[in-house]
């Protein structure tokens, strides 16, 4: 089948890496596993982040042209026309100005993954942008949800319950589940013991949220200093400077920067540690979890919106309070210093991911859904 795949926020090949980019990617790259022919619909941004009425306005403009062009050019092209058009991630900030239109000019089903809607916004400064995913939602074939935590505010919009569909957030597991641990090669590149436990972490440095666990993440540590371990960050971004000025209250010896490191990469990172920490503020899910589980890590992380239906509490990871880094640091603390427990819940966790959110099994469920819908017009 001929799908087109739409990003409103950010499209799948933006130059700048993001969980949100790499969920997208991951839809794709599952689509496609099934045989399903894959069409990037359009750049088009309709992301507005500061409020500006005036620009959402010129957005939707924008986008209404946008929609009418792109309908007429599929409709003229019959061998190449989309038999189902797929929007990754509206939100009131980054609205669908796009799919609804040509679906409906095309006669084709709308589906939707990893809406959100909160009531809140309904009277704020993207009260536009509110109001529009709430009309996509009710034109909506099948709403995907990875983060149960949208579901109460996707559900009064569409037109039965039986139109949302859950689906456990996934990723490929083989390079991570195969992937060695290279304790000595990393230690004679960033100056790392081997014999000490590693602690990672892998976050884009970016002001907001970001920054704000980083921060977290250093007051809990700091706790920590009687105990022996290095802590190893993988990432980088604009705000460097300041997640590095965060992480100087922690002695320079137990903090090592990685930078950027390429996925191809990445999974002999998360084999050599022991742990991996994040605090996760205002976190949606946390693609860094499933990668870490699938390579065997257990997780230190905030309990925040999803993230518990990726770390399992006491089998998996442990979880604390959003925003509580004395119950982090307690946390920490116990993994850091119980080897057997570490080792245990990293078995456990590698071996849910392959079970419950391997690409194989999304790309399975996506498969059905995408078929069972074929032929089926908008309403």
């Amino acid at each position: 089948m001929r799908i087109a795949f739409y990003a409103p926020l950010k499209p799948p090949d933006h130059p700048v890496p993001s969980g949100d980019r790499r969920v997208g990617r991951e839809f794709m790259r599952a689509l496609s596993r099934s045989g399903h022919e894959i069409m990037l619909a359009s750049h088009f941004r309709s992301w507005e982040g500061t409020g500006d009425a005036r620009r959402q306005a010129q957005l939707e403009r924008l986008g209404t042209t946008h929609a009418a062009e792109i309908a007429m050019q599929y409709a003229a092209t019959l061998g190449g026309r989309p038999q189902l058009w797929l929007t990754y991630h509206l939100y009131h900030k980054a609205p669908d100005w796009l799919g609804p239109t040509v679906s409906e000019k095309l006669a084709i089903p709308y589906v939707v993954a990893e809406a959100s809607s909160a009531k809140k916004q309904a009277e704020g400064p993207w009260a536009a942008g509110h109001r529009a995913v709430a009309a996509a939602l009710g034109r909506a074939a099948a709403a995907i949800q990875l983060n149960e935590d949208d579901r109460e505010g996707v559900l009064p919009h569409l037109d039965s319950p039986a139109r949302l569909v859950s689906l456990n957030p996934f990723l490929d597991t083989a390079p991570f589940a195969a992937a060695r641990a290279e304790r000595d090669e990393l230690a004679v590149r960033y100056h790392l013991t081997p014999g000490r436990p590693w602690l990672l972490t892998v976050a884009m440095m970016r002001t907001g949220a970001k920054l704000d666990s980083y921060r977290m993440l250093a007051t809990s540590l700091s706790r920590l200093l009687d105990l022996d371990w290095q802590l190893l960050v993988v990432g980088d971004g604009p705000a460097r400077g300041e997640v590095e000025n965060a992480l100087a209250a922690l002695p320079a010896e137990r903090v090592r920067y990685l930078g950027t490191i390429s996925p191809e990469r990445l999974p002999q990172i998360y084999a050599s540690a022991d742990l991996y920490v994040w605090p996760a503020i205002h976190e949606a899910f946390g693609m860094a979890f499933l990668e870490a589980h699938a390579a065997g890590l257990p997780v230190v992380a905030g309990r925040e919106r999803g993230v518990p239906s990726i770390v399992r509490e006491g089998k998996t990871g442990l979880l604390c309070a959003p925003g509580d880094a004395a119950s982090f640091a307690a946390a920490a603390r116990l993994l850091i210093t119980d080897g057997a427990k570490r080792l245990a819940m990293g078995r456990e966790a590698k071996r849910i991911v392959r079970v419950e959110h391997d690409i194989a099994t999304a790309a399975r469920r996506l498969d059905l859904l995408v078929e069972r819908l074929a032929g089926k017009p908008l309403r």
